[in-house]
């Protein structure tokens, strides 16, 4: 008796396999590849001379620490609150559970641009706490603490929504024989859980410094333009592209471009780790 045997999805002739490839990689240099060798053409157009010294002046290297330093701080805290987030979403059951879900999620339904603006009818001086704060001399609006909250409000899901579904996929079988060994809690954590999720936190750490580097629409709103104290790196490149002061503005953007290609050869690596680590742990189980 003949049997309808399914053809295999990769069985496909070697033509159709070299034109997807072919579209694929086309795609990825039209868009990535060309703009990118672009940044680099325009900032080197005048010479390394000129490149140096768009870099060496002084509002640019501000932008540069300034978007480092912000960077530095909203990082660890969206790392703190990823963990805690995940952990409590993917090994308990408590009432509110899928509220925290929908809140992780608000800042990739929500325009970076209107959150910078809730932060200033907030905290600005016309704003609901802008008196009080004025009264003790705190300033966040069009200061650095002003940047930095805004940067973790856009950045603070990615860490979460990393280690969220993996916490979830290992289970807590690991953790309750953990306890029932007689090992606390703290214990059980950075014995059992970190280990497990290590490289899924680093990926969602580099995705969450990634974005907070590159961030335009809510630190613009936030920032006031002040040159050389509340500038970042986009918003001194916007700045310096509005002047056609097209060599410099492409010479400090090729250092977020630098950034970002460092950025994406990193998370290759993690993927490749993490997968590595991931088959191993799929093979001991079955």
């Amino acid at each position: 008796m003949w049997r309808f045997k399914p053809a295999s999805p990769t069985a496909e002739p070697i033509w159709v396999k070299a034109l997807l490839i072919a579209l694929g990689l086309g795609f990825v240099a039209l868009l990535v590849g060309l703009p990118l060798a672009a940044v680099f053409s325009e900032a080197l157009s005048r010479g390394w001379r000129a490149y140096g010294q768009a870099l060496a002046d002084p509002q640019a290297l501000s932008a540069i620490r300034l978007t480092l330093l912000v960077a530095a701080i909203a990082v660890p805290c969206n790392l703190a609150f990823g963990v805690a987030a995940s952990w409590a979403v993917a090994k308990f059951e408590f009432t509110g559970k899928r509220l925290l879900v929908t809140l992780i999620d608000l800042p990739f339904s929500v325009s970076p641009v209107i959150s910078g603006m809730i932060y200033v009818l907030l905290f600005g001086a016309g704003g609901a706490l802008g008196g009080w704060l004025a009264e003790h001399d705190i300033q966040i609006v069009f200061a650095v603490p002003g940047l930095v909250i805004a940067t973790i409000f856009v950045t603070f899901p990615f860490v979460a929504r990393e280690l969220i579904p993996l916490m979830e996929a290992q289970g807590t079988e690991e953790e309750e024989a953990a306890i029932m060994l007689g090992a606390s809690g703290l214990r059980t954590f950075c014995s059992v859980t970190l280990p497990n999720i290590k490289w899924g936190l680093l990926y969602g750490v580099l995705l969450c410094n990634a974005r907070a580097m590159g961030e335009f629409g809510a630190v613009s709103v936030v920032s006031g333009h002040i040159r050389g104290k509340t500038n970042t790196i986009p918003l001194h490149v916007e700045i310096l592209y509005n002047e056609y002061n097209f060599t410099a503005a492409f010479a400090v953007a090729s250092v977020l471009t630098g950034l970002a290609v460092v950025t994406l050869l990193l998370k290759s690596l993690i993927e490749f780790k993490f997968g590595d680590e991931l088959r191993a742990r799929q093979g001991q189980k079955a």
